[in-house]
């Protein structure tokens, strides 16, 4: 599951940047462009949170609380 995330994630950062590379080189027009740059957006921000979540710096070991000194 992790891996179709990241694998769409970056779909949608792709969908944000090629359209302007496209439009620079005319290949696109600009409504195309902005269609295809909505989407990326809604697809990077529905997906990347789920597989970025970090732990907090004191969960780093598992939960388990550091060795005291």
């Amino acid at each position: 599951m992790k891996k179709i995330l990241i694998t769409l994630s970056f779909l949608g950062l792709a969908l944000t940047l090629v359209p302007s590379l496209l439009v620079l080189k005319g290949i696109l027009e600009l409504k195309d462009h902005y269609l295809l740059m909505t989407v990326g957006m809604v697809l990077w921000f529905a997906t990347a949170p789920f597989w970025m979540k970090s732990k907090s710096p004191d969960r780093q070991n598992d939960g388990k609380e550091s060795p005291k000194n």
